[in-house]
């Protein structure tokens, strides 16, 4: 039996690596991220113990962009294998009502939480320090070491991973990382 033409580009394609689930909440899900009870003490905590960097990942239902990260960024083996290997995940709603523990042990929504840390845009990526220490007197915004508010094409959404894990932050910004990688 002949195959049809269409059929052999179909088995000819590379398999997709996505593994990303629509959950009932409208957002995507990598079984991979951190399953959390929600204190940010504690996550930043662990990733730290296991050798990790935390990152909160900010969605919400319907967003195209949301959608492109899971289902274009994560589904790049190289990009998922660096971010798993290096980082730890947690998937907040913008407007989720799930409570949340903040570094400075405040509980709110994770609506209330991304409020206070002036999330606006999704996908937002915020990054943590290695540690704990000092984290809870800074400003909300101050905590962070760095952050992607909105979509970034695979090559730049690894770029930014790899600045954090390798503490670009404290020699320049994002875009001088870059720009010096580029050589």
């Amino acid at each position: 039996m002949a195959m049809s033409p269409a059929l052999f580009v179909l088995l000819d394609r590379p398999a997709a690596r996505a593994e990303a689930v629509l959950g009932d909440d409208g957002l995507y899900h990598q079984p991979w991220f951190l399953q959390s009870f929600l204190d940010l003490r504690e996550d930043l905590e662990n990733a730290a113990s296991n050798r990790k960097r935390l990152a909160l990942m900010w969605e919400l239902r319907g967003c195209p962009y949301c959608r492109e990260t899971h289902l274009v960024n994560f589904a790049d083996e190289a990009i998922t294998r660096y971010i798993r290997d290096n980082f730890e995940v947690l998937q907040l709603n913008l407007i989720g009502s799930r409570r949340v523990v903040d570094f400075d042990r405040q509980e709110m929504t994770e609506k209330d939480l991304a409020q206070k840390y002036g999330i606006r845009f999704t996908p937002t990526f915020q990054f943590f320090p290695v540690s704990i220490d000092g984290v809870e007197s800074k400003e909300p915004m101050a905590r962070e070491v760095a952050r992607a508010p909105g979509y970034l094409k695979p090559q730049h959404f690894l770029a930014m991973f790899r600045f954090v894990r390798e503490e670009g932050y404290k020699r320049g910004t994002f875009r001088e990382f870059l720009e010096s990688s580029k050589g």
